[in-house]
């Protein structure tokens, strides 16, 4: 899987969460992931979580870490569990600096406090995700926990770069695993 860090603001407003959104925008083709930072706007019309529309819930932060990947091949199981996946190598890219985190399915939480907002979708053509994570908490809508001004994480694209390289690996390695065992 290629890796990216996008080293300028993008403001994620949703429409991002598209097929071939990466190929277009940053000539990578295949599956990919790719990460920026910027303001986090997604307005329910734009919302791919059908639950949080029904919940009148809109998504806001002023200052995010967006990761956006896109697979090809897999059904939407597979990239659920894949988002489920990359959740999981974020947590441990926390813990390794200490800090205390508690995964509930694609959320994180820190005191209490969500630190993150992540969906998987499928396309017609591959599996999109998005996760994003708060750099800032101010003028959030509802308590969240931030990397930067909760957890003092100052090097945002090191974070980024270390978890989306955790992530390629992690896949290559499920991928390399399938190919080595003998079919009973």
């Amino acid at each position: 899987m290629k890796t990216l860090y996008i080293d300028k603001d993008i403001k994620y407003i949703g429409s991002q969460l598209a097929p071939h959104w990466i190929y277009k925008n940053f000539n990578i083709q295949g599956d990919a992931i790719v990460a920026f930072c910027g303001e986090c706007e997604v307005k329910l019309t734009e919302m791919v979580d059908i639950e949080d529309v029904i919940n009148n819930e809109p998504i806001y932060s002023k200052y995010m870490l967006s990761f956006i990947s896109e697979q090809f091949g897999i059904n939407l199981v597979e990239g659920v569990l894949r988002q489920r996946l990359l959740v999981t190598c974020i947590k441990e890219a926390l813990e390794r600096r200490g800090v205390v985190v508690v995964r509930n399915g694609d959320d994180l939480f820190i005191n209490n406090k969500k630190l993150s907002v992540s969906i998987a979708t499928k396309s017609i053509t591959s599996v999109l995700i998005h996760t994003g994570l708060n750099i800032l908490s101010e003028n959030a809508p509802i308590p969240v926990s931030a990397l930067k001004s909760d957890l003092g994480i100052d090097d945002i694209k090191e974070f980024a770069i270390e978890i989306m390289e955790k992530y390629s690996e992690e896949i290559l390695d499920i991928i390399q695993a399938s190919t080595k065992v003998r079919g009973v």
